[in-house]
């Protein structure tokens, strides 16, 4: 007799088509049986071991993140909760360039202080792994949900050539080219980059172009955090499409959004040129999150220059008056390439977290805020925070547009993306909230999408990006990676006062046809996997 068998759900199946009412049968991990209006029909109903009363529930596919920022938070907190219990049940790893492999004893060091505010300072975590390969059987060992990963070609650069502004030689290109086939073939679904931070914004088009045709051969996509969200956000796009188109290769659009004043109702220019390159024949798909302020470091914001040679050599710079005021200049007058070639307006950039608790003062509050408190310039407030909590501290940046995030949701290859970064004592809440703010808020409350829309783009459509040929649709012999919740009640409970509170009406989460979330309530499985790239 079967495992389970989930008794009168409303399916709404992830491809878009209408819901049906049905019996859905799991056993080993699948789906084993779909018996279409069983109660209505009058035929005998399917049984199994454990009988799930779904009733006014509905039953779809486990949702898919796109662009998680969960690389540590997946080994350090088996409970996991801020993503298990909004029905996500695959993560997308390795981000924007930056991230724990492939990597040697120099570059962990450097990679684990550049990115500490995305993750924390790693010194929790045995870190016993170097390559991509090891990193994803370290997932193996159980983890809260599954995950995939791309190879962050920040830290590929950093590895081969170091954290310095200039081109690659023909030798360490050859070297780049080669981690980026060795990340592939040991099951990286792609490669990432982090165009507005370093060392990854340092590599030209062409040496981008070359790493891409190395995934493009192995099947793998580009996600590109690109090099401009502010002033010249459209010639960043622009540039991605041209560059994968050139190089084969399909692209993914990381946190697709258009930001600052400059970018105000603009979507539909960005709408339009992908709509152009797609009926052109580009193999092009984006992801973003359903809130309007982004959120980042507070180094970042940096000028590019300010950030070569590393960590090191950033915290060198911020301690000498005189360049500090160049960086400052850059900041407030010329508009950093950091921020996006916008002068940084600093009633825009709260501080979220910090590394060191003494500091916690500041978080909850804008820069200017701060300043305006001690009596100080918000320059002086942003670098004594930098030098004191060493590049740790994350901001919110309160520089979006509400018509600008439903006009890309609705888009025909849009998917979802949290871009959930968990550090801080208060984080964004996108972290815990983004897919039951999707189904509650923008589908229930303003129907910017329909039900069975919205759980298309969260569900089938990231699985086909991701070339996973059993994940993604309610079908027989899929996998048993499922979430049931109730349409009427769905909602995001995390908000930007309360952060880190959990959604409500998603009782039931499954990982592998095992339940990590039950009665709404965490479990103690661990049945997610790492995620390896499909042969083709």
């Amino acid at each position: 007799m079967e495992e389970l068998v989930i008794r009168d759900a409303d399916v709404v199946d992830g491809s878009g088509d209408h819901s049906y009412r049905a019996d859905v049968v799991v056993d080993g991990g699948r789906i084993v049986s779909i018996v279409k209006e069983a109660a209505d029909a009058g035929c005998q109903r399917p049984k199994a071991r454990r009988e799930l009363d779904a009733e006014g529930l509905v039953l779809a596919p486990g949702f898919i993140d796109m662009h998680a920022h969960s690389d540590l938070a997946l080994l350090r907190d088996p409970d996991h909760s801020a993503k298990a219990a909004q029905g996500v049940t695959l993560e997308v790893l390795g981000q924007d360039g930056l991230s724990y492999a492939p990597v040697d004893d120099r570059t962990l060091g450097e990679v684990r202080r550049a990115i500490a505010g995305w993750n924390g300072s790693g010194d929790d975590v045995d870190v016993d792994w170097r390559s991509v390969g090891e990193y994803l059987d370290r997932l193996d060992q159980g983890i809260a949900v599954n995950a995939a990963y791309l190879i962050p070609q920040g830290t590929v650069r950093a590895l081969a050539v170091g954290w310095e502004d200039r081109e690659a030689t023909p030798g360490e290109l050859d070297r780049m080219r080669q981690l980026v086939a060795e990340g592939m073939e040991q099951g990286a679904v792609g490669m990432s980059s982090g165009l507005t931070y370093t060392p990854g914004m340092y590599a030209p088009d062409a040496e981008l172009t070359e790493l891409c045709r190395v995934v493009a051969s192995y099947g793998g996509y580009y996600c590109p955090h690109h090099r401009s969200y502010g002033a010249g956000a459209l010639e960043a796009y622009a540039e991605m499409v041209a560059l994968t188109r050139e190089a084969g290769c399909p692209l993914h659009l990381a946190h697709a959004t258009m930001n600052f004043g400059v970018n105000k109702g603009r979507a539909p220019e960005l709408l339009a040129l992908l709509d152009e390159a797609l009926d052109a024949g580009a193999d092009i798909t984006l992801d973003t999150y359903p809130y309007t302020p982004g959120c980042t470091t507070l180094v970042a914001l940096l000028p590019s220059w300010a950030s070569e040679g590393g960590p090191q050599e950033i915290l060198r710079r911020l301690a000498d008056d005189g360049t500090a005021e160049r960086i400052r200049h850059h900041l407030e007058v010329t508009g950093s390439d950091g921020c996006h070639g916008v002068p940084v307006e600093w009633e825009t950039i709260e501080i979220s977290g910090v590394g060191d608790p003494a500091l916690g003062e500041y978080v909850g509050r804008t820069v200017l805020e701060s300043a305006r408190a001690r009596g100080e310039e918000p320059w002086a407030v942003a670098r004594e925070l930098l030098l004191k909590d060493p590049l740790a501290p994350t901001i919110l940046q309160h520089v979006g547009h509400e018509e600008n995030v439903r006009e890309i949701m609705r888009h025909r290859v849009h998917t979802g993306g949290s871009d959930g970064i968990l550090q801080g004592a208060k984080p964004h809440p996108r972290a815990y909230g983004t897919f039951p703010r999707y189904l509650g808020h923008y589908v229930r409350e303003l129907g910017v999408l329909s039900l069975e829309e919205c759980v298309a783009h969260l569900t089938s459509r990231p699985a086909a990006r991701l070339r996973l040929p059993d994940r993604g649709l309610v079908r027989e012999g899929y996998k048993a990676d499922l979430v049931l919740f109730d349409p009427r009640t769905v909602d995001a409970g995390s908000t930007f006062a309360e952060p880190r509170t959990l959604p409500t009406g998603i009782p039931y989460v499954l990982v592998d046809g095992r339940f990590v979330i039950e009665d709404g309530r965490r479990t103690d499985v661990l049945a997610g996997r790492a995620v390896r790239r499909s042969p083709r």
